[in-house]
């Protein structure tokens, strides 16, 4: 019988939970460290723009006078931008995503295809603005309009949706597919019956929130040249624009000039941050709503 030294186990023992307070303790004051810098970005932001917010900033255009300034061209900007990305993104995301978990066969090409979008999804934003200046705004010619702004914050997405779609799916059972093989239905008949209806959730889900980043980027519209003047307001996909984060990218660089665009930057940030935390809400109601479990 082998002999136990017992201050042994209870230095052991010790140094466990010594190890594991440390590791909550850092835990912890990441978290709050985090959270204090959140609280502080939101007080100041609410501090310079709660005041200028009112129904004439909402409706009014831009202006070089920062009294008369307003964003209804940004917001009708971001209104047909996302029109171009959702529909884009919903159906290449999701397309893809059925190809790769119910047609692909498994093997090297499908590990590629599925490491490459993975990949995608850490390139920076910057790199897809140069592939729609070079490939939507130069190679077809669109100029910086709506529909050009639209492809590529959409392929910017993209690999979030696909990611976040194949999960989705992937996530379905796969006795129900058998139930519906065994009822005599087809692939495409089981999919669109089955799957899909099953994975709605999630695909919902993961695309709201995709398009949810797409609002807030900018630097992919700042390289192909979305301009922040004083432009008419668009009325299509065919029209020059701009976009909230654009203007806020802009009345902060003119805040050096004019102080009182800051105000307008922290107004337009609270406007934005509104946007995001109402797709946000959408995006948790439709998952808590829809969510089955099997």
């Amino acid at each position: 019988m082998k002999y136990v030294d017992n201050n042994q186990v209870q230095k052991k023992m010790g140094s466990r939970l010594f190890l594991n307070m440390l590791a909550k303790s850092l835990f912890l004051l990441a978290t709050l460290f985090g959270l204090i810098v959140l609280v502080i970005l939101i007080y100041r932001v609410f501090r310079d723009g709660a005041g200028w917010i009112n129904f004439d900033f909402i409706t009014n255009k831009l202006s070089t006078e920062p009294e008369r300034a307003g964003i209804m061209g940004a917001i009708l900007g971001t209104f047909w931008l996302m029109l171009v990305v959702a529909p884009v993104t919903m159906l290449l995301g999701v397309g893809t995503a059925i190809y790769l978990e119910e047609y692909a066969k498994k093997g090297r090409l499908q590990s590629l295809f599925q490491t490459n979008i993975a990949n995608l999804a850490g390139v920076p934003s910057v790199v897809f603005g140069l592939l729609g200046l070079t490939v939507f705004v130069r190679g077809l010619d669109l100029g910086n309009i709506v529909l050009a702004g639209g492809l590529t914050m959409a392929l910017l997405v993209l690999p979030v949706v696909v990611v976040s779609a194949q999960e989705a799916i992937r996530a379905v059972p796969q006795f129900l597919r058998e139930a519906s093989y065994g009822m005599g239905a087809t692939k495409w008949q089981t999919i669109k019956n089955v799957v899909l209806p099953a994975s709605i959730p999630g695909i919902l889900t993961g695309t709201i929130l995709a398009l949810s980043r797409a609002i807030g980027e900018t630097a992919p519209l700042v390289v192909i040249g979305i301009p922040a003047l004083l432009i008419p307001l668009p009325d299509g996909i065919f029209d020059k624009f701009t976009i909230l984060p654009v203007q806020i990218y802009y009345w902060t660089l003119d805040s050096a000039l004019v102080s009182e665009y800051m105000n307008l930057a922290a107004a337009t940030i609270l406007i934005l941050l509104l946007v995001l935390f109402i797709m946000n809400s959408i995006a948790i109601l439709i998952r808590n709503k829809f969510q089955r479990r099997f």
